[in-house]
């Protein structure tokens, strides 16, 4: 192991310093998913508290680190609320599409924190949600080696 992030600890214990988590200079946020942060900085805080007290250094370096990622990201985030109409894929909608082989896909266009494909929902600067943003139903969209058309739009 790299000694590079290792610091001795007073006593001679060794404990790793962190580097800070990369942030992305993309931040648009669903309410949604501003309200998990908030929960994700409250949890934080809680957890690293309790490792201050039982003097985990560790713990402390890395509930630190993502304390710093999250609260750097909350600050930055830019909320845009709900669409209003179903006219168009745009951020924050759930846009269903049907492939060529017949599949069914749907996906609600998120931020990237909140992004999550095996549960339904995209980052909105993905491949995918960028080919399907400003579609119609009806539209075809150039899907991994395929096509796919537009089915529903919904809020």
């Amino acid at each position: 192991m790299s000694r590079a992030f290792v610091r001795e600890a007073e006593g001679g214990e060794a404990f790793e310093d962190l580097p800070d988590r990369s942030i992305s200079p993309h931040h648009l946020v669903t309410p949604a998913g501003l309200a998990r942060m908030d929960a994700e900085i409250a949890s934080l805080e809680k957890r690293l508290t309790d490792a201050q007290v039982r003097d985990d250094k560790a713990e402390v370096a890395r509930l630190s680190r993502d304390l710093r990622y999250w609260s750097a990201r909350r600050v930055s985030a830019e909320v845009v609320p709900p669409p209003t109409d179903t006219s168009h894929v745009r951020f924050g909608a759930e846009v269903t599409f049907k492939r060529e082989d017949g599949r069914r896909q749907t996906y609600r266009i998120v931020g990237e924190d909140e992004a999550d494909p095996a549960k339904g929902s995209l980052s909105y600067i993905s491949p995918l949600a960028q080919a399907l943003m400003g579609t119609e139903v009806g539209d075809t969209v150039a899907v991994g080696q395929g096509q796919a058309e537009i089915v529903s739009i919904a809020i």
